[in-house]
């Protein structure tokens, strides 16, 4: 299924007028929230020694020009459609004009702060200094944060300033306002026993292997061809994947792909040792369900470590080694999020806008809608959508499940009841969604098979639903690239189109229940819920031309 989620709310930063104690200069409050993230719990004032590593991204200057041609690039009715920009291409949007830089680097200086970029457009400036030092720059107080569902702690504030005549050039300084907790890993149960291996019929509607997967979306074990078209698959905080769960699923499930290996790439401190433990269970699914699905395809493993403590794991720091590197993968999917306000807006739309970054230069990103239906786990206060997949540049990929009818033995596809899906509270409605979006207003995944440890188990979840279509896309790419023709890079323009929609099984039975409803509904045509549907390979084949 694939969603992409937005909304009809835009928010701006806050910037109210201060004094700082001394009266040394004008500052003003550039991002504040009225209290931490749910189930975070203030321990008291951080030590004043301990050192704090910011990122303090500057105001690019010019990104609403990257949005146009990012459309331009990526509407299949477009002249340029697959036009891919270059990185420098990029960066000329995305670079701070002259008088930003020097803004935010004579205030830094002023303080005696060295700054190093580490973006390659030089948007993005990396500083360290000691929490007494932070508390004075930004005229806040930096306290140490608890919570049960997270190891160790997290230096933050509910608010910071900025010198008056250096706020206007900053877009964020991370982290700092943001509390974020990711979603759980997905639960792992025991196999059932079973005689000998499973057919596509019926038993797919109880468990899901690579070969359901392949039979049900018509996708081609045909082996790829072309060396540089690459899905990737990320991974943080040393997240590994067992190389030997790997083997004894390939050669259960696609024996005749009992051989093939994945690539690894690290960034932070990355590595990919080889540990047990249920952690890690959602990179090595998706590594299986990559390899497993994909025929051919090279798949590499990009692992980040801990050297960025930011609360979302350097991801902003995978996007700028990415876009910084001579290659990058044509697809890339990620399994991973947390509820959307956990993030403050400012830094959820720097993170939007690096991925803006590399749809425009031709990669697919496909992120997890979530699994906790409409309420995000225990948090009720409203339906919350999940982030960072609310951002439009990116595909959000939701769940479905198979079920046999009744007194038959057909299967059919509805809506997962699991599967996030909504409207964001940052995002407004992006162009390729806004009739969908009205029609339905206006109307008003199952279980996969994984090994974890040595044995077979059962987990269920968006987060197995989306290196699936992350294959179906990196097949789809394969067969264009042989053609000649450029890969499918952001995808949601052609996916809305009439002949992306055509192309795809419409879902049009189930919800997502949460918070005491039953969340939204699924109907004909698009729905916050299935989205536009699940992948028909051999349908979109043919709506690329190929």
């Amino acid at each position: 299924m694939v969603l992409l989620s937005a909304s009809f709310v835009f928010a701006a930063l806050v910037e109210l007028a201060a004094t700082t104690p001394t009266g040394r200069e004008s500052m003003v409050i550039h991002e504040r929230r009225a209290e931490p993230a749910k189930g975070f719990v203030n321990a008291g004032p951080a030590d004043s020694s301990t050192q704090l590593q910011f990122r303090v991204a500057l105001v690019p200057n010019n990104i609403a020009g990257l949005e146009s041609e990012l459309y331009a690039v990526s509407d299949p009715s477009s002249s340029r459609y697959g036009q891919h920009l270059t990185a420098d291409q990029v960066a000329e949007y995305v670079k701070p004009d002259a008088a930003s830089l020097a803004a935010v680097t004579s205030w830094l200086q002023a303080n005696n702060i060295a700054s190093k970029p580490i973006s390659a457009a030089g948007d993005v400036l990396q500083i360290q200094i000691p929490v007494s030092q932070a508390n004075t720059l930004f005229d806040t107080q930096f306290s140490t944060y608890t919570h049960s569902a997270i190891n160790g702690t997290s230096i933050r504030t509910l608010q910071y300033s900025l010198p008056s005549d250096v706020a206007p050039h900053v877009a964020y300084v991370h982290p700092t306002t943001s509390f974020v907790t990711h979603w759980p890993s997905p639960e792992v149960k025991p196999m059932p026993s079973q005689d000998g291996k499973r057919s596509i019929d019926p038993s797919c509607a109880d468990i899901s292997v690579p070969s359901c997967v392949i039979a049900e979306y018509g996708i081609p074990t045909t082996p790829a061809t072309q060396a540089n078209n690459v899905l990737a698959v990320s991974g943080f905080e040393n997240e590994f994947v067992n190389d030997q769960d790997i083997k004894a699923f390939l050669a259960q499930y696609r024996p005749e792909q009992a051989n093939q290996t994945f690539g690894t790439e690290f960034f932070d401190g990355g590595s990919n040792t080889q540990l047990s433990g249920e952690g890690w269970v959602e990179t090595t699914l998706e590594i299986e369900y990559t390899l497993g699905v994909v025929t051919g395809v090279p798949v590499t493993y990009i692992s980040g470590g801990f050297l960025q403590n930011d609360g979302i794991g350097g991801y902003l720091d995978e996007i700028n080694s990415l876009i910084a590197a001579d290659s990058r993968p044509t697809v890339m999917t990620t399994s991973d999020g947390w509820t959307e306000d956990d993030l403050s807006l400012a830094v959820s739309q720097g993170l939007c806008n690096a991925y803006m970054q590399l749809g425009a230069m031709g990669v697919s990103i496909l992120w997890e809608s979530g699994s906790s239906g409409v309420g995000a786990g225990d948090v009720c206060d409203g339906f919350v959508p999940s982030s960072p997949s609310t951002c439009p540049w990116v595909t959000s990929v939701g769940g479905s499940q198979l079920i046999l009818e009744n007194f038959s033995q057909n299967i059919s596809e509805i809506a997962a009841d699991f599967s996030t899906g909504g409207f964001s509270n940052y995002f407004p409605v992006p162009a390729y969604q806004q009739e969908v979006v009205a029609k339905y207003i206006a109307s008003l995944n199952g279980t996969y098979d994984v090994f974890q440890d040595g044995e077979a188990s059962l987990i269920s979840g968006t987060n197995c639903a989306t290196p699936v279509f992350a294959s179906v896309i990196a097949m789809l790419n394969d067969e264009l690239l042989a053609a000649g023709k450029a890969q499918m890079g952001f995808l949601n323009p052609w996916l809305y189109s009439a002949a992306g929609r055509a192309a795809l099984n419409d879902i049009t039975t189930g919800s997502n229940p949460g918070c005491g409803t039953n969340g939204f509904p699924a109907t004909v045509s698009w729905d916050p819920v299935t989205g536009l549907g699940t992948p028909n390979y051999p349908s979109m084949k043919a709506a690329l031309g190929l």
